[in-house]
């Protein structure tokens, strides 16, 4: 038990949680620890002392600090995580908060890009873990996006967004979108984001649901190797991945 690492998780809706990452991180020997944004006082957080910082997603923009200021305290502790480039993941509204530590603009896109689609992966992301998501459909649930930081590198885009991921320095991923979801985790999003489904132009939950059920046991099964994969590479373990480069590039036609 000593030999447990830390994962402090930024919660900023009740059912937006770790997901299928859970069950990696506990196997991966870690402790998780949420705190919920807007409840708990994440000034006093020390930003340097977590194994693993991760922030997670919400329907609130970047930009919306005077309406809820503890986006500034994640702000401060995603600044000094990535400036000493310590282990720190940020999924849909966390990748946007780190891409704003950094320096870039977070803004309004031109239209909700909401549902499951596949991603476009970059040369760099086709050698990352993110390889394992290659050709997978997956969950898309944003309104915003961001202008790529200075310094960090492109993983992946889709055909509305440019900039879907990036890594900073070692140890950052930046996820706009949520390879964490699972099917059960899902129906608390219909629930929760109703208001949001409807106000959406072509947007619907039986769409949602059916496409869920057409995909998401598929992502589950590659997001846990490509999850293990990357918590692997933040203790200098870049093999997990790249040892299973052919074997993996000859199924990629047989994805159904």
């Amino acid at each position: 038990m000593n030999n447990l690492k830390n994962a402090l998780v930024i919660r900023h809706l009740a059912f937006e949680d770790l997901g299928s990452l859970a069950e990696v991180l506990i196997q991966q020997d870690y402790r998780i620890a949420y705190r919920e944004a807007g409840v708990d006082p994440l000034s006093e957080i020390n930003p340097l002392q977590p194994d693993l910082l991760i922030i997670l997603g919400g329907p609130i923009g970047v930009y919306e600090q005077k309406e809820y200021p503890f986006l500034n305290d994640e702000l401060n502790l995603l600044h000094h995580r990535l400036t000493a480039d310590l282990p720190t993941l940020g999924i849909c509204l966390g990748s946007q908060l780190m891409a704003q530590a950094l320096g870039s603009l977070i803004y309004p896109g031109q239209i909700k890009e909401i549902g499951w689609s596949t991603l476009n992966l970059s040369e760099a992301g086709k050698r990352s873990p993110l390889g394992y998501l290659e050709q997978i459909p997956v969950l898309h649930w944003h309104g915003d996006t961001f202008n790529l930081p200075a310094g960090a590198t492109h993983l992946a885009a889709t055909e509305n967004y440019e900039n879907q991921a990036f890594t900073w320095g070692k140890n950052g991923l930046a996820l706009q979108f949520h390879p964490e979801v699972t099917p059960i985790g899902l129906e608390r999003w219909f629930i929760g984001h109703a208001a949001e489904i409807s106000a959406t132009p072509h947007v619907n939950v039986t769409q949602l649901r059916t496409d869920t059920e057409a995909y998401s046991e598929q992502l589950l099964s590659y997001s846990r190797p490509f999850w293990q994969a990357w918590l692997s590479s933040l203790n200098g373990d870049c093999k997990t991945f790249n040892d299973n480069l052919p074997h993996y590039a000859q199924g990629i036609g047989n994805r159904e």
